[in-house]
């Protein structure tokens, strides 16, 4: 036998091992998935040694002594023998499970499938029956109460084997650490917070313990892991911008539970409750089932002929009467990129208007503008996995936590662990708690605290010369403007004392590695893309682009936003981020969709509202977003669709935008076609169809794909596959992009013509060639010069854990029962200078409206600063936002509206006539 130093001998044979390893991890990689039995041992946990069932003999010598060790936390030793069935570990092994099944049920493990409870299978690899037990029966669990108080959770604890599991995923995983032992011996047991069950402790219902859990004892409404599915298919979760996969199980074409992946490079077998639990919408008795026609003022069932002869003949007459640039079309970030990609070309291919918007404009537009002036490339510059290697998070206007949990819960766990985090954020957000630095600034002001962490950098000489120097350009004049800003009036601005922030500049500029997220808080205000500019410069001023641990990291608010845009559903740019006015773009276009194409950019989605007010638009049609109750300034929303001569509205529920619509069309969900999503990180993965679209419903893009050839162009029935090569063909980061190539977990874009995937980009230049620096003055929002006297109080919007944008999906959801309602978030002082109550219904008055809604007060918001949710239409918080934007991209600033309040007459929300007239 040779002896090297990666070379250890199992069961007599020599194998090959890594630096590191361990030997469970290493018998896996050898000998297959069971090599030995294990019970506390789970994929996504770090090794815990507490069941012993994994033992096995090691021996430095083939005729030495053998000891007996775990194998799930012991080291590989070079030139060891290792010995996984020998008769004294397979006599240990039965004697550990003997003694779990004391403790356990007698009619539950007979009952049991050991494909799926893994103590009954465990008892079959070493050769045990519940009839062999020799030890007296244990009481600490058989008599537990089941706990069914939860919305989703289920516990039942005489099926304990007090593993860990479940405490382990909840603090390794999530990082919650709602779930511990209590008591000692035989009264040793799992509890829920202060042992008060799951409803009344801090579980935010994300499921790790029960996917975790290998005997039931935690589980949940749909039993994931013990109910009779048939099929499972791997598809991509419909939420947010981490896009978490997902294993979706049926039984006779139904869906009946969902898990996650231990496999999945983006969430590891962890995801959060509206991924896991929150997928009973799909077949929720108020889908939209049947096309529906508007006539005589109202909307009636229709056939699909009689929708489609509806829209073709004004789309037609409308066109011929006003020209091209009287329609527009809104595309949706909830549908594939395929879909988003045949709604632009229908635009712009069939109807000859470049006036396609997408939700993006009401989110990451300034992302995607202030990146691409300053690096080229308006999309994330690293990846998730990033944070693994990183020094310094700065997280700036984001909440991950509540608004991508499946991030938030790695950056939490990082922060725990001692990474440096800094949080840049009007509201004590969660992640605040584990932040060396917590910026609280007043809401508007972002451009004057970043140009303040800026200036320090700068004056304590912090800067990376070398990078500066080779990669960027415009950082001389950038720095003498830097260097003349007055921090007395930035300190007294922001809100935020200036030694802070002075720490926390020096903190990022410092750290080896330093990367930064950003959400919603700097995106939606009216200094959005310069802020986004300020972040690129941040990075760029301390050389932390294009490795490692580094980057300017957008968090995208819905799950497909990024490809929305990557596909062109805007109106200045087509698929692949070309320009429209250009004119050897405009010709590439014309030639590869063989039409006659715009050359001028088109109507943003602010700027489409205000021509149909203007009568110069007159048809819209919107797929899968609800601009009633989610975009600004709501009566102004209503006034512009109104005043349309058609508004077709493609949805899955009778939305409050639906309700106003001429044509209603009822679409597929997420489960019911086949497409890809870009995530955050710029990983395109499939989504696969998991069952068939409702009856009377078809996929989004199929039902473009009709309209297409009503028009007269003449387009292949909706495959993703095809779809997918004609993209890969004009779009040119996805050159390398086929629907068998993604494989399970995707890949990241550019994709070269070799099919491989780019996790950090700007590695060694720029999109644009070099890095530009920009120097931005801060401005106070328009909204408080005009209305801050007579409104005093500024409110800020967020969203929620338990629900998503205007909350369509997930109030058809137990998410529910979890978060019932929109609330206001009031500072102590506030709600005593207005004589308010915790749990008051207050009215909230701006320039625009008034609504009626619940206070909660809180220290979260400092005094002068109030927050709240738009996921109820009963509330329609956006009858009070503002209708200023983004002074660049034409984002709406929903996180500055000044308003005043006052202790509630009524319930309804309100308007004045003078309000209506302004509106």
């Amino acid at each position: 036998m040779s002896t090297t130093n990666n070379v250890v001998f199992i069961n007599d044979k020599e194998h090959a091992f890594e630096q590191g390893e361990t030997i469970l991890f290493l018998l896996r990689r050898t000998m297959g998935d069971d090599p030995v039995p294990t019970l506390c041992d789970a994929p996504n946990l770090k090794p815990f040694g507490s069941c012993r069932v994994c033992s096995v003999e090691v021996a430095l010598q083939q005729d030495g002594p053998r000891r007996v060790q775990a194998s799930c936390h012991t080291p590989v030793m070079a030139n060891s023998f290792i010995y996984t069935h020998s008769e004294k570990v397979e006599r240990i092994r039965k004697n550990i499970v003997e003694l779990v099944l004391t403790d356990y049920p007698k009619e539950k493990f007979e009952e049991a499938n050991p494909a799926q409870n893994e103590l009954k299978k465990v008892a079959g690899q070493v050769g045990i029956e519940m009839s062999d037990v020799r030890y007296e029966l244990g009481k600490n669990h058989l008599d537990r109460t089941p706990d069914e108080s939860h919305a989703y959770m289920r516990a039942s604890m005489d099926s304990c084997i007090n593993c860990y599991r479940c405490i382990r995923a909840c603090d390794e995983v999530q990082g919650e650490m709602v779930l511990t032992m209590e008591g000692r011996g035989f009264d040793n047991q799992v509890v829920m917070g202060m042992n008060e069950g799951f409803k009344e402790s801090d579980c935010v219902s994300c499921g790790a313990c029960s996917q975790a859990c290998p005997t039931g004892a935690i589980t949940d409404i749909f039993e994931s892991k013990f109910n009779d599915a048939v099929e499972t298919e791997r598809t991509v979760c419909t939420y947010c911008g981490v896009g978490c996969n997902l294993d979706v199980a049926t039984k006779d074409g139904e869906i009946i539970s969902i898990t996650a992946p231990y496999d999945a490079e983006v969430n590891h077998g962890h995801t959060c409750l509206k991924g896991r639990y929150a997928f009973q919408f799909y077949n929720h008795p108020e889908r939209l089932t049947t096309p529906m026609v508007r006539w005589n003022g109202t909307l009636k069932p229709a056939t699909w002929d009689e929708a489609y002869d509806y829209m073709t003949e004004r789309f037609t007459r409308i066109r011929d009467e006003h020209g091209a640039d009287a329609i527009a079309g809104i595309s949706s970030a909830r549908t594939p990129n395929e879909e988003n990609y045949l709604m632009q070309k229908f635009i712009r291919a069939v109807i000859g208007s470049n006036n396609i918007d997408c939700c993006a404009r009401v989110c990451h537009s300034p992302t995607a503008l202030g990146m691409q002036r300053s690096f080229g490339t308006g999309a994330a510059t690293n990846s998730v996995v990033d944070i693994e290697y990183t020094d310094c998070m700065m997280i700036i206007g984001a909440n991950p936590t509540a608004a991508h949990p499946v991030t938030g819960a790695r950056i939490k766990q990082a922060a725990m662990k001692g990474t440096k985090m800094i949080v840049i954020d009007p509201r004590e957000i969660e992640l605040a708690r584990y932040a060396q630095y917590h910026l609280q600034l007043r809401p508007g002001t972002n451009v004057a605290l970043l140009n303040m962490m800026l200036y320090y950098i700068v004056s304590e000489n912090l800067v990376d010369k070398d990078f500066i120097g080779s990669r960027t350009e415009g950082y001389d004049d950038f720095e003498s403007k830097i260097r003349e800003l007055d921090m007395d009036k930035m300190e007294a601005v922001t809100g935020v004392d200036r030694e802070l922030v002075r720490e926390a500049a020096i903190c990022y500029a410092t750290a080896p590695n330093a990367m930064s997220f950003h959400g919603l808080g700097v995106t939606e205000h009216s200094q959005g893309t310069f802020t986004v500019q300020q972040i690129a410069d941040l990075a760029m001023i301390t050389g932390n682009i294009g490795r490692r641990g580094v980057g300017v990291n957008p968090l995208r608010g819905q799950n497909n936003v990024q490809g929305a845009a990557d596909m062109g559903a805007q109106p200045h740019q087509g698929a692949g981020y070309l320009d429209v006015t250009d004119p050897n773009v405009h010709t590439q276009y014309e030639e590869f969709y063989g039409a006659k194409l715009p050359q001028h950019i088109g109507y943003k989605i602010p700027e489409m509202f205000d021509a149909a007010i203007a009568g110069a638009l007159k048809a819209l049609w919107i797929i899968g977003e609800d601009v009633v109750q989610t975009d600004p300034n709501t009566d102004k929303v209503k006034r512009a669709l109104t005043n349309l001569d058609m508004l077709i509205v493609q949805e899955l529920f009778m939305t409050e935008t639906a309700m106003l619509a001429d044509v209603v069309l009822p679409g597929a969900s997420f489960l019911e076609k086949s497409g890809t999503f870009t995530n955050g990180e710029r990983r395109v993965q499939r989504v696969n169809q998991v069952v068939e679209p409702l009856e009377g419903t078809k996929p989004d893009g199929q039902i473009i794909v009709d309209m297409m050839r009503r028009m007269g162009y003449d387009q292949p029935d909706y495959a993703p596959d095809t779809m997918l090569e004609e993209i890969s063909q004009i779009v040119p980061f996805f050159k390398g992009i086929t629907w068998e190539g993604l494989g399970k977990n995707g890949l990241q874009w550019p994709v070269p013509e070799d099919g491989t995937s780019t996790e950090i980009i700007h590695k060694e230049e720029f999109k644009r060639g070099k890095g530009k620096f920009t120097y931005h003055d801060w401005a106070e929002s328009a909204e408080i010069e005009e209305h801050g006297d007579e409104y005093p109080y500024i409110i800020t919007t967020n969203r929620e854990l338990e629900h998503y944008n205007c909350g369509a999906m997930t109030r058809r959801t137990n998410n529910v029962d979890i978060l019932t309602e929109d609330v206001l978030l009031m500072n102590p002082k506030d709600a005593k200078d207005n004589k308010i109550e915790d749990g008051d219904m207050v009215c909230v008055t701006s320039a625009r409206g008034k609504v009626d809604i619940k206070a909660r007060i809180t220290e979260e918001v400092k005094p002068g600063v109030m927050s709240t949710t738009f996921h109820f239409p009963e509330i329609m918080v956006n009858l009070i936002t503002s209708d200023v934007h983004d002074s660049e991209a034409k984002c709406p600033e929903y996180k500055v509206v000044a308003a005043k309040v006052r202790k509630s007459k009524g319930k309804y929300a309100e308007r004045s006539e003078e309000q209506l007239a302004k509106a």
